[in-house]
């Protein structure tokens, strides 16, 4: 068996990497997502004497009941599964293997997961707990106001640049997954908020000929998401908000919230920036859910 410090990774998974990356332009996110998987896949490859070009399906298989016994989710499974499809693709291309083993490899059924989201009074209560008098709280405000008002991913909220804001047309401009860009509308308060935040507070962090960064972190540079869902864990606590929270929690709150209120799923796909509806169709249950409340408490044979 091959001990946990002498693994070495396979160099393909690197090539691959690198090659998706300049071809599709991925996030960082996504292809750190591809080198978990494959090196995963890798060593457990090298523990059962064969290797990434010399697999077959039954080895797959076996590395999928090996995940699902050390308890991985379901989803990450799929994804999984989907790395190693791209994977299997890119060798085929590259004439380094024969035939795709991931061909007859079934995909995993994932359950419908609601996103958590927040209800529009906890939503009031975490926005208004920045204090607009300390500088670090006053960029928070202005984060939480934009992530809510837009449905921003938070990895898109804090590397925001100066130039990607135009207040005068109330957009912004987004570079999402897969370098896709989109327009934003940022809605009346969080343009006040951001426009207050550009004016009195940004200098304060940062010498604005230095950096371009929208929302600087103490030190003036780009902060990192996990920082700022720190961030929000922090105001969630200090409002006393007790519903489950996530990185997404605004995210999912503005889809929900503009469901509820009438917009149309393909406008909010659009604003998401989801390249499938039915990724956005979620947000769905969630609005149907609040009808049917609403339906019970005010009508008359609700």
């Amino acid at each position: 068996m091959v001990s946990r410090h002498s693994y070495q990774s396979d160099p393909i998974i690197e090539q691959f990497l690198d090659e998706t990356w300049s071809i599709h332009g991925l996030s960082d996110n996504t292809l750190s997502a591809y080198r978990t998987d494959l090196r995963h896949l890798d060593k457990f490859l090298q523990q059962q004497k064969t290797s990434l070009q010399a697999v077959e399906l039954t080895d797959l298989q076996d590395f999928i009941a090996h995940r699902t016994e050390i308890g991985t989710s379901k989803n990450s499974q799929a994804r999984m599964r989907s790395s190693m499809r791209r994977f299997y693709l890119f060798l085929l291309q590259k004439k380094l293997i024969q035939k795709d083993p991931t061909a007859l490899l079934g995909k995993t059924k994932l359950d419908a997961r609601i996103p958590k989201s927040l209800t529009e009074e906890e939503v009031e209560q975490l926005l208004s707990t920045p204090s607009d008098d300390d500088v670090i709280e006053a960029r928070d405000k202005a984060m939480l106001e934009l992530l809510y008002a837009t449905g921003l991913r938070v990895t898109e909220l804090v590397s925001l640049t100066i130039e990607q804001v135009s207040l005068r047309q109330g957009v912004i401009r987004i570079v999402g997954k897969g370098g896709k860009e989109r327009l934003v509308p940022l809605g009346e308060v969080a343009g006040e908020q951001l426009e207050q935040y550009l004016n009195l507070v940004r200098h304060e962090l940062v010498d604005t000929a230095s950096s371009d960064v929208l929302f600087p972190s103490r030190r003036g540079r780009q902060m990192t998401r996990q920082a700022f869902w720190h961030r929000i864990k922090h105001y969630a606590l200090k409002a006393n908000i007790q519903s489950e929270l996530s990185p997404h929690t605004l995210r999912h709150a503005f889809a929900t919230h503009l469901l509820n209120h009438g917009a149309d799923l393909r406008v909010v796909q659009l604003l998401l920036g989801h390249s499938d509806l039915s990724t956005t169709q979620i947000y769905t249950h969630v609005a149907k859910a609040r009808l049917q409340e609403l339906h019970a408490q005010h009508h008359p044979r609700g």
